[in-house]
């Protein structure tokens, strides 16, 4: 005993005196590891040891890793792991301590060796934790130099996780009932430390090279392909995968399962194979098409030619996001990939389409030039987003996707005209706070401001300036400031070499972009739009041949006879790249406003002028004066003289006003008084899309004079667009979204012809038991209206159950979430809840479903607070599952009584609540709910009076 405690004595001492030896190097790397603010957060996961050598939260910069030998044996009957990993790291600063990341995984060995593999230390290695801080730290009593390269080799295990995140468990059913098990990992943003010991910093880019061990009847797939394959035993086959090229430590990747794949080859020789469970690769033809096409496509737009062999394209059974762009080997939902030529909507293959090419967008951006922290993860996701609509426009144009790109600005103005927004940069320290920045502004808006930008400079300059910034960063990390940089940076196309970025003397002075004859300086521009939250309004009025132009942040909580009004509005100035038609011009006039108040000449001739032509800019116009009275008149007379474009913003603009008082609710519905006169199925989706809104807010409360008189009112205005649909997968992507929507909506409002149809064809599908083939775009609506019976709804629930296809399956939980039978929906919110007939990964959908159900609205509020905890421990405090519930439980609120239980169910879990920006959010869109039931019943009300007889 006493030996042993001499050990202990000498150990803690030489622990000591290797801190004070490092803290040099510690000081040294405190600028470079803390650029976005303060790093000493508290733990929030355990105590760490007393001799942890570290305290921020971010590692420090003066071990670098260059190379990863990663080793693994995941037992898929144990659901265990057991690894090591050899790390090949590069000292910078003298020191005593490798620190890096590891959550959840007991290492069981540590060593050091030196160039040479010559071991540092014939004793036993001791290893630090810091839980909070999800980071471990290995001792050497050899002091490791700089300049110098060393070796770190850890053994480690761990169980699967449950859950979404790390290495995790995973399982289907076959058609036989019998389940089978596989293993897949999502690491972005923090998670790859659940995996194997390693630098979780998306700048620590490094190679790997992976060997996985499985049984014969399983394969593994991983980012690059196998180079061999050993039979270690008859029970025991061992892949070693060729080396990795350099990249970040959320894009490896590793799957273990018995899937079959389909394979083809693009044009410049990528094999691209898509992998699903056996029983359903009838549903993987379309996407392998797609991804061929796609990343053909890829390839000539950015003249950069994808860097791996292959891309793996796989389907995953339980998967919590939409997809994962792993480089090489992309993971997805099941309803993300697959799609069954028999069952899935054209709505279902758009979709499809958008997340393939989301993802093989992501090869460029994200995977070959990153972001140097997650601060700016909308370098990654918002191209990710725009590239999508860029991408199928150009390979799939029947698919029409340019039509949906407004919805995106729509959804990114929606969430960014609460206060509780944030710039599109954030700090972002903390694991919860960087999984919050995955959300609509990083996406969205991101995606918009980037549309708004290829406008402005031009598509050939916006082209070759991403190219730029794509060549000149591969394979390491990028700023905000280094993509402004390679676009105003005027090189030609022929200025490139291979392999090279654009630097000649001639052009390297134009580095700023000249506009409308004004000298542009890009990054003051951009900083307006990426470093302060918000979006703005223009006000625009005539005075003469003038029209005067004013901008403010456009707010919809908060009115401006609130105190708070002007402190919200202080500070806030865009520099926007404004554009607008006139009636006597049909050229795009274009004008730069980088102050709060401007002017811009129109001539004395026009009769109207429409500012932000197109929606190309990502900002909301207010005309005063006679400005709305001239549209309207200009769309009842001759709609078509704006594109349908100009048509949607318009409607969605006016709509957004009603809010804050600056334009009327008559005067918003007098602007679609047009519309049985459209033909285009964006402006008609529009206008249905609000007064739908308004419905459904209404149909909860007790206004039901104002409920019915509403319903009445679409039924009659909306009543030709209705009768021309037909109940058949006919016609463009466009019309039978059209078709979709329309005939959903009517149903829902009790249109007696809908629900006949609607009831027949139910009937008939109940009395095949299931066989009889429904039109796909469709079938929800029809569903929905049978799952009203008892037995339609049992049979439904007996379909679910035993079909092979989750967009199928997607379809009938959302007919099954319309029930009226309030029994019925806590029978479905139970089942979500334990997970077995509906997957976990459905949950947040389920409960959004029964949410704006008005029959379950309430209910759904009452099981999310009942089940906080468990849904906590569930899934991560801030996982999409938890951020979708908070906001989606209570997006139909409208009463002060609703927000006040709101805020009190927050203030009793406040430890939590107070990390999850999402709360506020929830909160400020209850708010603008109460203010627009406040200000808005009432007119609407007179307004529906005057026009129902």
């Amino acid at each position: 005993m006493s030996s042993n405690m001499s050990v202990v004595t000498l150990l803690t001492l030489s622990l000591l005196a290797a801190m004070f030896r490092s803290s040099s190097a510690h000081q040294a790397s405190s600028s470079s590891s803390s650029s976005i603010g303060p790093l000493g957060e508290a733990s929030t996961g355990g105590a760490a040891d007393p001799a942890f050598p570290w305290s921020h939260l971010r590692l420090p910069s003066y071990i670098v890793p260059v190379h990863y030998e990663l080793r693994l044996h995941p037992n898929l009957t144990a659901l265990t792991v057991s690894g090591s990993v050899r790390v090949q790291v590069e000292v910078q600063n003298d020191t005593n301590w490798v620190v890096l990341h590891s959550k959840a995984l007991n290492i069981s060995n540590a060593m050091l060796l030196d160039h040479s593999m010559a071991a540092l230390s014939e004793q036993v290695l001791p290893v630090l934790h810091h839980p909070g801080h999800e980071q471990v730290a290995v001792f050497s009593p050899r002091v490791l130099s700089s300049g110098h390269t060393y070796f770190l080799h850890l053994q480690f295990g761990a169980e699967l996780t449950e859950g979404f995140y790390g290495f995790y468990k995973s399982s289907y059913k076959t058609g036989a009932g019998e389940t089978r098990v596989l293993a897949s990992t999502h690491f972005e943003p923090t998670s790859a430390r659940k995996a194997f010991p390693c630098f979780d910093e998306p700048s620590f880019k490094a190679n790997y090279t992976v060997t996985i061990r499985r049984s014969p009847e399983h394969i593994a797939l991983s980012n690059m392909p196998i180079e061999k394959t050993v039979r270690l035993n008859e029970d025991l086959m061992e892949d070693h995968f060729a080396t990795s090229v350099k990249m970040s430590t959320y894009l490896v990747a590793f799957v273990i399962c018995d899937f079959r794949s389909v394979s083809a080859t693009t044009s410049s020789g990528v094999k691209v194979s898509i992998y699903a469970a056996p029983e359903k690769m009838h549903q993987t033809h379309y996407a392998l098409e797609v991804a061929v096409k796609t990343l053909d496509f890829y390839e000539k737009y950015f003249n950069i030619n994808y860097p791996l062999p292959k891309q793996d394209l796989i389907a995953i059974p339980d998967f919590e996001s939409g997809a994962m762009e792993n480089w090489g080997l992309t993971t997805y939902r099941e309803t993300s990939l697959l799609y069954d030529p028999r069952s899935s909507s054209a709505r279902d293959k758009l979709w499809v389409t958008m997340v393939i090419a989301h993802e093989l967008a992501h090869q460029w951006f994200g995977n070959l030039v990153t972001m140097v922290w997650w601060n700016d993860i909308w370098l990654n996701e918002g191209f990710a987003r725009y590239m999508e609509y860029i991408a199928v426009e150009a390979t799939y144009p029947e698919l029409h996707v340019e039509e949906y790109l407004l919805n995106v600005c729509f959804a990114a103005v929606g969430r960014d005209s609460l206060n509780s927004s944030r710039p599109i940069s954030s700090a972002a320290e903390n694991p919860t706070q960087i999984r919050e920045m995955f959300d609509t502004v990083s996406y969205d808006k991101g995606a918009c401001v980037l549309h708004m930008l290829r406008h402005f400079l031009t598509d050939e300059v916006f082209q070759s300036g991403i190219v730029r910034y794509l060549r000149k960063f591969s394979y390491s990390n990028a700023h905000n400031q280094d993509l402004w940089d390679s676009l105003a940076n005027t090189c030609s196309e022929e200025d490139f070499t291979s392999g090279k970025f654009c630097y000649n003397d001639r052009q390297a002075s134009k580095n700023a972009y000249l506009f409308a004859g004004e000298h542009l300086n890009l990054t003051a521009m951009m900083n307006t739009w990426t470093l302060q939250k918000g979006v703005p309004l223009v006000t625009v009025a005539r005075e003469g041949s003038r029209l005067l132009l004013k901008q403010e942040r456009f707010l919809k909580a908060v009115l401006p006879s609130d105190p708070v009004w002007a402190t919200l509005q202080q500070g806030y100035l865009w520099h926007i790249p404004l554009t607008f038609k006139t009636s006597s011009s049909s050229t795009v006039h274009r004008h730069l406003m980088v102050t709060k108040t401007d002017s811009v000449d129109v001539g004395d001739q026009a009769s109207w002028v429409k500012v932000n032509t197109d929606m190309a800019g990502y900002y909301l116009v207010h005309y005063e004066g006679r400005g709305w009275d001239q549209l309207t008149q200009l769309l009842r007379e001759n709609h078509t003289a704006l594109s349908y474009h100009d048509r949607t913003h318009l409607i969605h603009n006016a709509f957004q006003l009603i809010v804050t008082g600056k334009l009327s609710m008559g005067r918003a519905l007098d602007l679609i008084g047009y519309l049985p006169s459209e033909t285009h199925t964006v402006p008609l989706l529009e206008g249905l899309g609000f007064l739908g809104a308004y419905y459904r807010m209404l149909e909860k409360t007790a206004e039901h004079d104002v409920t019915q008189k509403l319903r009445t009112y679409i039924l009659r205005f909306f009543g030709d667009v209705i009768d021309r649909q037909t109940w058949e997968d006919k016609g463009s992507v466009s019309e039978r979204h059209l078709r979709s929507e329309v005939i959903s909506l009517a149903c829902d409002l009790g249109h007696a012809p809908c629900l006949r149809q609607a009831n027949r064809r139910f009937a008939d599908w109940l009395h095949s038991e299931g066989t009889l083939s429904l039109p796909a775009d469709l079938t929800e609506t029809i569903y929905s209206v049978g799952a009203q019976d008892e037995r339609g709804w049992e049979f439904l629930l007996h379909t679910y159950t035993a079909s092979p296809s989750e967009t199928h399956k997607h379809k009938i939980l959302s007919a099954m979430g319309s029930s009226r039978d309030r029994n019925k929906l806590s029978r479905l919110l139970e089942m979500a809840l334990e997970g077995e007939v509906i997957r976990n990964q459905d949950l947040s959908t389920l409960v959004y479903l029964v949410a704006r159900n008005p029959h379950g609205q309430q209910l759904a509020w009452a099981f999310f607070k009942k089940n906080w905890g468990f849904l906590v421990q569930k899934f991560q405090l801030s996982s999409f599952c938890i951020r979708s519930l908070i906001v989606g439980t209570t997006a139909w609120f409208s009463s002060a009584e609703e927000l006040s239980d709101m805020r009190s169910f927050f203030q009793s879990i406040e430890e939590q609540a107070s990390q999850l920006r999402s709360t506020q959010v929830a909160l400020d869109n209850v708010q603008k709910n109460v203010l627009w039931m406040e200000m808005n019943l009432g007119p609407l009300r007179d307004w529906l009076n005057r026009h129902i007889h």
